[in-house]
C-alpha cells in the first residue's frame, strides 16, 4: 500500500512526498481511512509509529482551507515538546494548503500565543493546562472545535491532566469528531474512552504496554555509586564492543539528578546538556537542536523528553535510573528504533532497583538480559587544593572499590577523541 491509496488529496500526497515518505506505517494506514470517514477513533500504538502523520493529515484534508477565528481543530498534548512536533508536522504537511496552524504552551509568554488567537487559526495545539488559562482570560474560542484529538492521552493522565482535559471537553461543541491516541490502554484510558468516544473504530498496531520490536534491550547490574563511572565507560567504548557512542539520550527521574550527571559527564570530557521541565522553553529547544545537530553526545532527561521527542536514528538509550512507572520504560525506550530504524536500550540497574526491573518485566511480558558487566575504571579527583596539577589530581580504581561516593568528580575533560568532542550526522 502507498499514501495515494488511502484518499487523501493531491497537495497533502505531494508534501508527503516531499518527506521521503512513499509507504504509510500500520497505524497510518488503519487511522487515516478511518478519521477522513468522521467516526471517532480510539487508536493504539507504539510511540515511533507515526501516529502524528496519522491525526494530521487527514484532519488537514477535512479542513479544506482557511475560514474564521476560532480554531475548528484541537490537539492536546502533554509536553511542550510533542505540542511543537506536532505543529510542525501540521506545518510541513500543509504546506500546500492555505491553513493556519497556532501553538499554545506553558514556559513562554503568553502575549504572542494571545496575539496569534486574535490573527485567528484553524488548527490549535495545545497543553491543556496553559489552554484553560487563555480560556479562563476570554482570549480562547472554543465553540467553533469540530475535531477534537486527545494524543499521548496515557501520559496526560499520567501528569495529571484528567480533570483540565474534563473541563475542556465541557467547552467544546457536543457535535464534533473525537480522536484519542496513546500508546497504553490503562484502565484509566479505557474509562475516559468510554466517556468521551461514540461509537468509535478501534485501531491498535501494537500489543498493549510492548515495546518496539526493533529495540535491542540490555540491562547491567551496577551499585548506584558506580553508575556514573560505567556510563563514561559505556560512552568510550559501547555496550557490546561497537566501540565509542557519540549520541545516547540518558534518562534519570529527577530534575536535580539530570543537571548533575550532565554536569559529571562535561567534566569527563563528554559534551552533555541536560533537558527538564524546569528549563527555560530556549534552553530545551537549544539543548535538543545541539543533540540532534550531533554537537553534543549526551542529553540527559527527565520524564519530559520520553515523549514527543523525535529523533532521527538515535542509536541508544540509557536507562541511567529505571522509572518508577513501568509504562515509562516503554515510552523511554521508544525514543529509539524510530520509523523503522534499530536501536539499543541500556539499563543501569543498582541494587535497590531489582524490583523496578521486574515490574518493567512483568508490563512487558518479556526479560530484558542481563549481561555481564565490564570492566571499567572508577576516577575521582583529589581535594581542591591539588586542582592545579589535573595529572596528580586522578585517583584510578577498580570498579569494585568500595570508597568511591557518588558525589565526587568524576575524570579530568579534555580527552582527545573522546565522544561529543566532534559532530556526528
Amino acid at each position: 500500500m502507498n499514501f495515494s491509496e488511502l484518499g487523501l488529496a493531491p497537495e497533502l500526497l505531494r508534501a508527503v512526498a516531499e518527506k521521503g515518505y512513499d509507504t504509510p506505517t500500520p497505524i497510518q494506514a488503519k487511522a487515516i481511512p478511518a478519521v477522513l470517514s468522521g467516526r471517532d477513533v480510539l487508536a493504539g500504538a507504539q510511540t515511533g509509529t507515526g501516529k502524528t502523520a496519522g491525526f494530521v493529515l487527514p484532519l488537514l484534508q477535512k479542513l479544506d482551507s482557511a475560514q474564521g477565528r476560532a480554531p475548528r481543530v484541537l490537539v492536546l498534548s502533554p509536553t511542550r515538546e510533542l505540542t511543537a512536533q506536532i505543529a510542525e508536522n501540521a506545518r510541513v504537511y500543509g504546506r500546500y494548503k492555505n491553513l493556519r496552524t497556532l501553538v499554545i504552551f506553558g514556559g513562554v509568554s503568553e502575549r504572542p500565543q494571545i496575539d496569534g488567537l486574535r490573527q485567528g487559526c484553524d488548527l490549535l495545539i495545545a497543553t491543556p493546562g496553559r489552554l484553560l488559562d487563555l480560556v479562563e482570560q476570554k482570549v480562547c474560542d472554543l465553540s467553533a472545535v469540530r475535531h477534537l484529538v486527545l494524543d499521548e492521552a496515557d501520559r496526560m493522565l499520567d501528569m495529571g491532566f484528567i480533570h483540565a482535559i474534563r473541563r475542556i471537553i465541557r467547552l467544546l461543541p457536543a457535535e464534533r469528531q473525537n480522536l484519542m491516541f496513546s500508546a497504553t490502554y490503562s484502565d484509566d484510558i479505557r474509562d475516559l474512552a468510554a466517556r468521551m468516544l461514540r461509537n468509535p473504530v478501534t485501531v491498535e498496531v501494537a500489543s498493549r504496554n510492548t515495546t518496539a520490536e526493533r529495540v535491542e534491550q540490555v540491562a547491567f547490574k551496577v551499585p548506584k555509586e558506580h553508575k556514573r563511572h560505567l556510563l563514561v565507560h559505556l560512552f568510550e567504548s559501547g555496550a557490546a564492543g561497537e566501540g565509542a557512542w557519540h549520541q545516547a539520550l540518558v534518562f534519570t527521574r529527577t530534575k536535580h539528578g539530570a543537571n548533575r550527571l550532565a554536569q559529571q559527564l562535561e567534566a569527563a570530557g563528554i559534551r552533555a546538556a541536560a533537558i527538564h521541565g524546569n528549563k527555560s522553553q530556549a534552553a530545551r529547544v537549544r539543548a535538543l537542536s545541539d543533540f540532534k545537530d550531533g554537537k553534543i553526545a549526551a542529553l540527559v532527561a527527565t520524564e519530559v523528553a520520553s515523549r514527543g521527542l523525535d529523533i532521527k536514528e538515535l542509536p541508544q538509550v540509557v536507562n541511567y535510573e529505571l522509572p518508577n512507572v513501568p509504562e515509562d520504560y516503554v515510552h523511554r525506550i521508544g525514543r529509539t528504533a524510530r520509523a523503522g530504524a534499530t536501536g539499543r536500550a541500556v539499563s543501569l540497574v543498582s541494587a535497590d532497583e531489582a524490583g523496578l526491573l521486574r515490574d518493567i518485566e512483568r508490563t512487558m511480558r518479556q526479560s530484558v538480559p542481563v549481561l555481564a558487566t565490564p570492566a571499567f575504571k572508577i576516577v575521582e579527583s583529589r581535594p581542591a587544593a591539588t586542582a592545579g596539577t589535573a595529572a596528580r589530581g586522578e585517583v584510578n580504581r577498580p570498579n569494585a572499590s568500595p570508597g568511591n561516593r557518588a558525589g565526587s568528580a568524576p575524570r579530568r575533560a579534555g580527552h582527545g577523541g573522546r565522544p561529543g568532542s566532534r559532530s556526528h550526522h
